[in-house]
């Protein structure tokens, strides 16, 4: 399904999967729910020998290299090469790994913007997010009121992002899970045509990849625009 990343969702509770938080493991009431679950499910994993501490760590340390600037490379390339463009709908995962990304997810959909269709992501049993293009996800695409409004609301979500849409656009959500995550090929925004690859990658922003915002409009250093 889909997202979006409004301020009035915060209010939910942070699921997010970061990582080990030594200080705090002796203090089962300091922690939050995602913390409480992230120890028992390593702690099980270490017990049952399917995975030891330090490959657990090694892996949370991979997460933390994402960004989204991997997703803009991708998204910027597209904008200017049909035939990269062409590629990245038809496999997004070779599409990044040709880039030269590192990609963790084992399959990876990239889903486009069109004038009378926009997309939005959502993982509405948990925090599903290709991580290894955008990094760790935000507080509200986690969230449980993102998660559910998404699904069954998902225009006045994006409305209350600030996008809103004519009626004849079509909203699709699409629900990642374990096994497949999407990310979002926006539409190229009108006169760029004159911009560079990196003016355009600089254009895209970590919300718009997952369908909750649109790109900038020209360069941030231009606009005064901080991300």
């Amino acid at each position: 399904m889909s997202q979006s990343s409004d301020p009035h969702l915060h209010d939910s509770h942070d699921h997010s999967h970061s990582g080990a938080h030594p200080t705090r493991e002796d203090d089962d009431l300091m922690l939050t729910e995602a913390e409480a679950l992230f120890l028992a499910m390593k702690s099980l994993l270490i017990e049952k020998g399917l995975l030891t501490a330090a490959e657990i760590q090694a892996r949370l340390e991979f997460n933390e290299k994402g960004s989204y600037h991997n997703a803009a490379r991708m998204i910027a390339k597209a904008w200017i090469d049909k035939d990269y463009r062409a590629r990245m709908l038809a496999d997004a995962r070779t599409a990044a790994i040709e880039l030269g990304i590192e990609v963790t997810e084992a399959n990876l959909v990239a889903v486009e913007n069109r004038p009378d269709r926009h997309n939005l992501i959502v993982c509405t049993l948990c925090s599903c997010y290709p991580r290894s293009l955008l990094g760790e996800p935000p507080a509200w695409y986690v969230s449980k009121a993102y998660r559910s409004r998404a699904v069954r609301e998902p225009r006045k979500v994006l409305r209350e992002f600030g996008l809103e849409f004519p009626d004849f656009v079509e909203l699709i959500v699409h629900d990642s899970n374990a096994d497949l995550r999407y990310v979002v090929l926006p539409m190229r925004p009108p006169g760029t045509e004159g911009l560079s690859e990196a003016e355009l990658a600089s254009l895209v922003t970590r919300d718009c990849v997952v369908g909750a915002a649109l790109p900038l409009d020209r360069p941030p250093d231009v606009v005064g625009h901080t991300r």
